[in-house]
């Protein structure tokens, strides 16, 4: 599977019998999936089916789908109001003799208030399912086109990750080979710094001091921290390789990657190591931007 970006934009549009619908879909970052749905009257039925539809494609992202339905024609009806109308003969009846008794023409009929209804016809039940599945079957192409942009984000992304991923390489290699975390080196800069407290101080037990500054010098080591940045290394590309959902995972990662950073800086005796420990933790925090719009 490709990686997904968490931004991008869908259109689709088209027609079902007298109706034009159109689909537009905008997707930002988001630490869930969050579908916000703005549907016409009469379709808020279909928004369950909506929402399921837009969880098959997605797992991350603040989703918002709005849909308009219009009629390209507006078609109406006469409806006669039969007991409006027989009230009226009615009344004709109990006034005959009194008005003139020639036939009510439909024209007099009409300006009775009442009598003659107008309005919009409706569609029968099977012109509305159409209608109802062009429009779903719009939102799955519209979905589609989302995911395609989604994806093609995600591909830049990746790429810009990948260099990232490299850079820290580089760094933690730079940090393993500096010559200051040499046995040879530590030991020489450790003898250093006893003989200096020594002078002049024969109180102090030199055996003492020789096992504190073999655990000083257990601690400064960096051995495990250019191991544990080497294993994120290998699984940063291992998830950048396979694809998918993997934002949350990167991010977690990124923080492990800072983690490793700030120890090195922190047990750094070199000033070449601390320049390469800050310079990781800038690319690590580039990194960790940069993932953030995953999916």
């Amino acid at each position: 599977m490709a990686l997904q970006s968490m931004t991008g934009f869908a259109r689709r549009e088209g027609t079902s019998g007298r109706w034009r619908w159109a689909w537009e879909l905008r997707s930002v970052n988001g630490k869930g999936l969050d579908l916000r749905l703005r549907l016409p009257p009469g379709l808020e039925r279909m928004e369950a089916e909506f929402r399921r539809l837009a969880g098959e494609s997605f797992s991350r992202g603040n989703l918002q789908a709005s849909l308009s339905v219009t009629a390209d024609e507006n078609r109406f009806e006469a409806v006669l109001n039969r007991q409006a109308l027989a009230a009226v003969l009615a009344m004709r009846e109990q006034l005959d003799g009194v008005i003139d008794p020639a036939p009510l023409k439909l024209d007099t009929l009409l300006l009775v208030r009442g009598i003659v209804e107008f309005r919009e016809s409706e569609d029968g039940e099977e012109a509305l399912a159409a209608r109802d599945a062009d429009i779903a079957a719009g939102l799955l192409a519209a979905l589609a086109d989302l995911r395609a942009m989604r994806e093609q984000e995600g591909a830049a992304l990746a790429r810009i990750l990948h260099d990232h991923v490299t850079t820290i390489e580089g760094l933690t290699r730079m940090i393993e080979v500096d010559p200051s975390r040499s046995s040879q080196e530590i030991a020489a800069r450790l003898a250093a710094q006893v003989a200096s407290l020594m002078d002049g101080m024969a109180a102090l037990d030199r055996d003492r001091l020789h096992a504190e500054a073999a655990l000083l010098a257990t601690k400064a080591d960096l051995r495990e921290e250019i191991d544990r940045l080497k294993a994120h290394i290998a699984a940063a590309r291992d998830l950048l390789v396979k694809g998918g959902p993997a934002g949350r995972r990167l991010d977690f990662l990124a923080q492990e990657f800072n983690r490793e950073s700030n120890t090195i800086c922190s047990k750094s005796n070199a000033s070449a190591v601390t320049a390469a420990g800050i310079e990781l933790k800038v690319v690590i925090d580039q990194f960790r931007e940069q993932v953030q719009n995953l999916e």
